[in-house]
């Protein structure tokens, strides 16, 4: 490796190349005399997909090659979904910069029903997110959340099949992928609030790679910078696990951030809600107050609860 080169860590599903081609497009606009290169992964999350992420882990079996990369000198900077990166980063790690976010909004996606209310009684619904599956059910207990797992392209064609009566994606990635045209419907986010980061891309390096950082920081988006460290805060203050169905989503309003925050049950059955705004310099503060609130409010048992099942 020359001073002129940049390496960067993808996993290989088709929205994860999408994502490290899109940021070393931008590099090279930035830097013409780069020569940005991806390395190419396979990480434990793409390779168990016969179980819930829930019961392997978590979302963070999606990164750890990644890192393990980076820490091994075999890569510069690592290309993450947000929503896949623990609020609590290893030790030389850092997230750098972030890209503008995309629409974060859940999509239904089904071939023979319009809209998420518009589901028989008892319908079969795919996800693989228990977040997804908590404030769904709690909209709608009759209906049966079946696993879905596998890439964008995978799920599609079990719904295709015939396997599901619709399934729930997030919007950023098909939108990515050119496969817009595949969302039935956009969830609302107070029907669905989404992930903590989702359709935010963001990069990682060693932490005291100053030539990597340097480089990267020109691509940060500022709102989606603010609006993401809030809902890592919330999520950090939370302490889940991989068990726990949490979903934070803030938006900059002026110089003001409004942040939403979920914690429940993954059958519904509980969900605790609540919304907090301020100054966006405190965003931070903010995440953590918000999470404060929920967990007076009864969230702490059920958090504990939650943790003792967590494999």
């Amino acid at each position: 490796m020359t001073d002129q080169t940049l390496r960067i860590a993808t996993r290989q599903s088709r929205l994860a190349l999408w994502q490290a081609e899109h940021v070393a497009a931008e590099l090279r606009a930035l830097y013409p005399q780069l020569d940005v290169v991806l390395v190419p992964m396979t990480t434990q999350g793409d390779r168990v997909t016969d179980r819930a992420l829930a019961e392997v882990g978590g979302k963070g079996l999606f990164i750890k090659e990644l890192e393990l990369a980076l820490q091994e000198n075999r890569a510069d900077i690592a290309v993450h979904s947000m929503k896949d990166v623990p609020s609590d980063m290893p030790p030389g790690m850092s997230i750098v910069a972030m890209l503008p976010r995309a629409d974060a909004r859940d999509a239904f996606v089904s071939r023979r029903h319009a809209t998420f209310d518009s589901l028989p009684q008892g319908a079969k619904v795919g996800t693989s997110s228990l977040r997804r599956q908590c404030q769904l059910k709690a909209a709608r207990p009759d209906l049966e959340m079946l696993l879905l797992r596998g890439n964008v392209e995978t799920r599609l064609r079990k719904l295709d099949d015939g396997q599901y009566d619709a399934i729930i994606l997030a919007s950023a990635g098909l939108i990515r992928l050119g496969l817009a045209h595949r969302i039935t419907h956009a969830i609302p986010i107070d029907r669905s609030l989404p992930a903590v980061g989702q359709a935010v891309v963001g990069i990682e390096c060693r932490s005291d790679d100053r030539r990597s950082i340097e480089l990267v920081q020109k691509l940060n988006d500022r709102a989606a910078w603010i609006c993401c460290s809030a809902e890592r805060a919330f999520a950090q203050r939370l302490q889940g696990s991989c068990q726990s169905p949490i979903a934070g989503f803030a938006e900059l309003r002026g110089a003001d951030i409004v942040l939403q925050g979920v914690v429940g049950d993954p059958d519904g059955s509980t969900v605790y809600r609540s919304a907090i705004d301020g100054p966006a310099e405190r965003a931070d503060a903010l995440g953590v107050e918000l999470a404060n609130r929920l967990l007076s409010e009864g969230a702490d048992v059920l958090l504990a609860e939650q943790r003792a099942r967590s494999p």
